[in-house]
């Protein structure tokens, strides 16, 4: 087995160094964009009177820095080529996400909302492989532009990591001659829906609770009549952008729904496994620049006549977390690899288990990390002044979104014990 990282990889991560030294850093620097990032961070990016949502000068400095990086080539580097991506690889997007992380706070990979000058764009893969050829005209060429957000209403307020129990319903109802759908019910952490044209709503249009088929993912204007944004929640991490959201008879006609109407949850479930695998990366990445930090502080800082370092109460500590983060990334990289050898069908079968287990103990490892941080630099790293707590505050969230770990450990226990996956075909044949 070779574990070296393709050389045309390893060569690009020089490339995007050097865009960020010539293009990103310098604009952080200028008028004072520094105090995003900064001790100032949370209240320059807060609009604290305005429902707590993030400050539009915020918003367009990370437009700016989008749109450099789009300009050379780096945004679209995960899409097709025929979207002006550079077809790029699971294995390179677990590593550059996780390079750009281990370089700690900057405009050049945000950890709070998670723009980077390489992007994701689930929605566009979403269009191109379930849209109609109308949908593919309109919300693909606008998703990459800018032109048109699309947000993601799944969640509901009374039913959180199992969507299969869902409140909200669509019900046939044709209007001046059109066939369409009546939607009535609520969404929770309908994220970026201060900023989103439009909103994927999954909503129940036949079955029973509890069942995975007849659930649709319908296209909904935001400003379609009775959609309304209820209230922002304040969160651990501030700026907030996740709202409750109703949608009182929101009518759309048939042609906006998604992909097959039964199976909407497929859809839902479309981009989790690269999604999932990409965060992992970038949990791994930050874990580093905690590790790489406190070692550093730890051999400059000399209580007691000594540098912390000679501790091995400061030392053992830090292997130990700086272990787990090799094992867990070397774990990353070979799924990633793997993914990349199959279809998305197969990589749910085979790889799933394997995805859950990358992003649940990546997840807690950025966490501790984060806190031994904060130990090891004593008051200053439990400061903003340190983007300890920070990296702390963001990466929180991962252990409850993106499928709580308690739902990636069930994924890993069924694949174990045979009741779901390639294992459950192998478990029936054996019988």
């Amino acid at each position: 087995m070779d574990f070296t990282l393709p050389k045309e990889l390893t060569d690009y991560l020089d490339e995007l160094d050097a865009f960020i030294e010539k293009e990103i850093k310098p604009l952080q620097e200028q008028d004072d964009n520094n105090r995003f990032f900064d001790h100032r961070r949370e209240h320059a990016r807060t609009d604290w009177d305005n429902q707590g949502l993030p400050r539009h000068e915020w918003e367009e400095l990370l437009g700016e820095m989008r749109k450099r990086a789009d300009k050379a080539g780096h945004l679209r580097y995960a899409l097709p080529g025929e979207y002006g991506g550079k077809d790029g690889t699971n294995l390179g997007m677990a590593v550059i996400r996780e390079h750009l992380a281990a370089k700690g706070l900057g405009l050049h990979n945000d950890l709070q909302n998670e723009n980077s000058i390489v992007g994701n764009f689930p929605t566009v893969l979403m269009f191109r492989d379930f849209g109609t050829e109308e949908q593919k005209k309109t919300f693909i060429p606008g998703s990459l532009d800018g032109s048109i957000r699309v947000a993601f209403g799944l969640t509901e307020p009374e039913h959180g990591s199992d969507a299969t129990w869902m409140d909200t319903h669509a019900k046939p109802e044709k209007r001046d001659g059109v066939d369409g759908w009546l939607i009535n019910g609520e969404k929770m952490w309908n994220t970026g829906m201060h900023v989103a044209t439009h909103d994927f709503v999954f909503a129940r249009i036949g079955g029973k609770d509890g069942d995975p088929l007849g659930i649709a993912c319908f296209i909904v204007p935001c400003d379609a009549p009775g959609v309304k944004v209820e209230e922002y929640y304040w969160t651990l991490n501030m700026p907030t952008d996740h709202p409750r959201v109703s949608f009182t008879n929101v009518w759309v006609p048939a042609t906006e729904i998604l992909g097959d109407p039964d199976r909407g949850l497929e859809l839902a479930q479309h981009f989790v496994h690269e999604n999932r695998i990409r965060q992992a990366a970038s949990g791994v990445g930050a874990a580093q620049f905690c590790i790489n930090e406190s070692v550093k502080y730890a051999k400059q800082r000399a209580p007691f006549g000594k540098p912390l370092g000679t501790n091995q109460a400061i030392q053992f500590p830090l292997v130990e977390t700086y272990t787990e983060a090799e094992m867990i990334r070397t774990l990353i990289y070979k799924t990633a690899w793997q993914m990349d050898q199959m279809s998305k069908k197969d990589v749910a079968r085979h790889l799933s288990d394997k995805v859950s287990m990358c992003n649940y103990r990546a997840n807690r490892l950025v966490c501790q990390a984060a806190d031994l941080a904060m130990q090891v630099h004593g008051g200053i790293g439990y400061s903003r002044h340190k983007p300890f707590e920070h990296i702390y505050r963001h990466h929180r969230r991962y252990r409850i979104t993106e499928g709580a770990e308690e739902i990636q450990i069930r994924k890993v226990g069924g694949h174990l014990f045979g009741f779901i996956g390639a294992s459950q075909k192998q478990k029936k044949a054996a019988e």
